[in-house]
C-alpha cells in the first residue's frame, strides 16, 4: 500500500517545482524579463500561491540562485581543501585550477538540464552588475579567495595583481562556457558544441594554467 504524502512533503514538492520552473525562465530572460504570473503558468498554479511562498519576484530569484550556489560552492571548497592536503601544501597552478573548475563542470556534465539552466543563469548574473554582483559576492567570494590563496602558493614570485587578473580571465571563460550561446558551434562548423562540458573540462585548466605562467613569467 502506497504511503500517503504528508502536507510537508507536498509543500516541498511544490516548492521544488516552482524553483525549477523559475530557474528555467530566469536563465532565459533574466530577472526583469519574468513575472510571477509567468512562473505560475509554467508550474500550473494560480499566481497567488507564489505570493504566499515569496514576498516578491526578487525573493524568488534569490532563492533560485541560492539553491544550487551552495552546492557548487561547498563542493569546490572541499575539492580545494582536499587538493591542498593531498599536495602537502605545495600546489601547482594546474592542480588548483583542476580542483576548482572540474568540480564545477562535473555538475553540468552529470546534473541534467536543471544544472545547465543554473549555469546559464549564473553567467547572466555574473555579467549583470545592477542585480548580479552582490549575489556573486555573497555566494562565491570565500571559494574564489581559497583558490587565489592556492595560486599564490603555486606562484610565490608572481605579482599579486597578475594572479587576480588571471582569475578574472578564468571566470570570464567559465561564464561564457556556461552561457551555452552556440557561437562556437557555428564558428567551428559543428566541430565543437557549446554544451559539451566534457570537452571544456579536458582543456580549460591546462589552458588557463599556461596563461598564469605566461603573465607571471614576464615580470
Amino acid at each position: 500500500m502506497r504511503r500517503r504524502t504528508t502536507k510537508a512533503e507536498q509543500r516541498a514538492d511544490t516548492m521544488e517545482q516552482i524553483l525549477d520552473e523559475a530557474e528555467y525562465l530566469f536563465s532565459k530572460h533574466g530577472l526583469h524579463g519574468v513575472t510571477l504570473k509567468d512562473v505560475a503558468k509554467r508550474v500550473g498554479v494560480h499566481h497567488t500561491l507564489l505570493n504566499y511562498y515569496f514576498e516578491d519576484k526578487k525573493k524568488l530569484f534569490d532563492a533560485v540562485f541560492a539553491r544550487r550556489a551552495v552546492v557548487t560552492s561547498e563542493r569546490r571548497m572541499k575539492a580545494l581543501d582536499d587538493y591542498d592536503a593531498a599536495c602537502g601544501g605545495n600546489p601547482t597552478v594546474e592542480g588548483a585550477l583542476h580542483a576548482f573548475l572540474d568540480t564545477d563542470l562535473d555538475l553540468y556534465i552529470e546534473g541534467g538540464e536543471g544544472w545547465k539552466n543554473y549555469g546559464a543563469l549564473g553567467a547572466l548574473v555574473a555579467n549583470t552588475p545592477e542585480w548580479g554582483a552582490d549575489l556573486m559576492d555573497e555566494h562565491f567570494d570565500p571559494v574564489v579567495l581559497r583558490l587565489i590563496g592556492l595560486l599564490k602558493k603555486a606562484l610565490p614570485h608572481c605579482n599579486e595583481a597578475d594572479i587576480f587578473w588571471g582569475y578574472h580571465f578564468v571566470t570570464g571563460a567559465l561564464m561564457v562556457t556556461l552561457a551555452r550561446t552556440g557561437r562556437i558551434d557555428k564558428l567551428s562548423g559543428g566541430l565543437c558544441a557549446s554544451d559539451d562540458f566534457s570537452q571544456v573540462k579536458a582543456r580549460m585548466a591546462a589552458f588557463m594554467a599556461a596563461g598564469f605562467h605566461q603573465i607571471c613569467g614576464k615580470r
